[in-house]
């Protein structure tokens, strides 16, 4: 069988445990070397993920437009208008999140000999009765937040809050967000918890330093990536990148992380269909401090649940290093249970 490369230093055959195992966010460390290889992942990636996706998807909506007789620049105008959303504006915007996922694909496979899989657990493989018990377990930290934030000041007191009518366009935003948001969100993770942090957790040296910046840096990056925002926004969303990063490295997978972001997304675009403005939701503003609180305790109650599940069941969150890859051709098992090229 083809073993891996050791790590530079390091005699063949005479690796230390901590790089015998490798850890969700050093999967990268079995593959072929070279500094290059990661740093030109992170801008095919993220160029082809928030550039080519958004126009390739445009072209592809603009043969649709023109295949039923819909005026084109038009039709293309208001595609893109997140400030007053169409059911397909809101279809587009997933699709090319959710392209994401092949873009890691292709990244993961050319650059480190790695298939989807090993991005998404040490498995390798959606591991789904983890990802079933972390959707409840984000319904138990949902309602911990709702008691929370009962208890806190709010900006705005005593507004009446009235249900918007159920209309045609609210049915289609509805089968949009049920179809493709799960999409959206796995791409997301995909992009910033799966390969930017095997990236950066692969590329940098020393245990510690690997394991915060793989968390710490991916999370930054997904809260500027999400455009102009309040402070409170954006640490808002900094705070759940961190938490869906540890999630990441202390149970080896994205399965959590996946759950929760599904989750989130779910509550945002269903409150704002029922009660507010889905443009709103796409572009928040005004974004107050008072409500960190809520979405903190959301965040760690999480955390906690989540790991503990993790430990319940057994999960593993390392892989052995042999196992992963060679240095002629991928080999691809986990454990002692052969899993196919």
């Amino acid at each position: 069988m083809d073993v891996a490369p050791p790590v530079p230093g390091t005699a063949p055959g005479r690796e230390t445990p901590a790089e015998a195992r490798l850890e969700y966010h050093r999967l990268h460390r079995a593959g072929p070397r070279g500094a290059w290889r990661p740093l030109l992942g992170v801008l095919v990636v993220l160029v082809g993920a928030f550039l080519l996706a958004p126009l390739v998807w445009q072209l592809v909506f603009a043969v649709g437009f023109v295949a039923l007789g819909e005026p084109l620049v038009d039709s293309l105008q208001e595609l893109v208008d997140t400030r007053d959303p169409s059911p397909l504006t809101l279809a587009f915007l997933n699709v090319v999140l959710a392209s994401a996922i092949g873009l890691v694909w292709a990244a993961s496979r050319l650059l480190h000999r790695l298939p989807l899989r090993w991005v998404t657990s040490v498995g390798p493989r959606m591991r789904w009765r983890y990802f079933t018990a972390c959707f409840g377990l984000s319904v138990l930290a949902l309602v911990a937040t709702l008691v929370v934030t009962a208890l806190v000041p709010q900006d705005v007191a005593g507004a009446a809050v009235e249900a918007n009518d159920f209309t045609s366009t609210t049915r289609d935003f509805l089968l949009v967000v049920l179809l493709l948001t799960p999409w959206q969100a796995a791409g997301e993770e995909y992009l910033f918890r799966g390969y930017l942090t095997q990236a950066i957790g692969g590329l940098v040296g020393g245990e510690l330093l690997a394991r915060v910046l793989a968390v710490v840096v991916p999370a930054l990056l997904f809260g500027l990536a999400h455009g102009a925002q309040d402070l409170p926004v954006f640490f808002d969303r900094f705070a759940f990148g961190l938490v869906a990063g540890v999630l990441v490295v202390v149970t080896g997978g994205l399965e959590a992380a996946i759950a929760m972001h599904v989750l989130n997304n779910f509550l945002a675009f269903g409150l704002a269909l029922a009660f507010a403005d889905l443009g709103d939701a796409l572009n928040p503003t005004g974004g107050s401090w008072w409500s960190l609180p809520g979405t903190l305790t959301q965040s760690l109650v999480y955390l906690g649940l989540a790991w503990w599940a993790a430990r319940r069941m057994g999960l593993p969150r390392t892989v052995d290093r042999g196992v992963l890859a060679g240095p002629d051709r991928p080999v691809y098992r986990s454990g002692s249970a052969p899993q196919g090229a």
